[in-house]
């Protein structure tokens, strides 16, 4: 694909149009994504499926992963840098922020301010929930769990 003078104008410059062409889409299917986790107790059941990292695929500025949690299963009380989006796929649970409780379950947005106190437990059928941080990479998110 050949640039023109015009097309470099219009994108305010050639890095600019450079950036533009290398931004292309990326598709994940969670059901190909690994399922990882539940063998560090800090983190209580929880298991997850990365679909967007940095360092697995080509995306930037975004984690998207789904979390998944067995009946009754756990996130425990944690804190990190950034804020986070949870929303709910399938089953229900509690999500406590900040000492406050708020029901999760198929449809139900929560939005996690940053350095806010927060942990899952799922109900009797299981949670799903898809949950994103505004970092690169899933490893940039630093968690920081409360002590017992």
């Amino acid at each position: 694909m050949a640039l023109t003078d015009m097309d470099v104008a219009a994108f305010g410059g050639i890095s600019d149009a450079v950036g533009m062409m290398a931004a292309m889409p990326v598709v994940a299917n969670a059901d190909h994504a690994p399922l990882e986790g539940g063998e560090d107790p800090a983190f209580g059941t929880v298991r997850w499926r990365t679909l967007f990292s940095a360092d697995r695929t080509e995306t930037h500025g975004m984690v998207l992963g789904v979390a998944e949690f067995g009946p009754d299963g756990t996130l425990l009380p944690h804190r990190h840098a950034p804020a986070e989006i949870y929303y709910g796929l399938a089953g229900d649970g509690v999500v406590t922020i900040d000492g406050i409780a708020h029901a999760i379950a198929p449809g139900v947005a929560l939005y996690i301010p940053e350095e806010a106190e927060h942990g899952t437990v799922a109900g009797p059928e299981g949670l799903k929930f898809l949950y994103s941080f505004p970092r690169d990479r899933f490893s940039d998110v630093d968690y920081r769990f409360t002590a017992p």
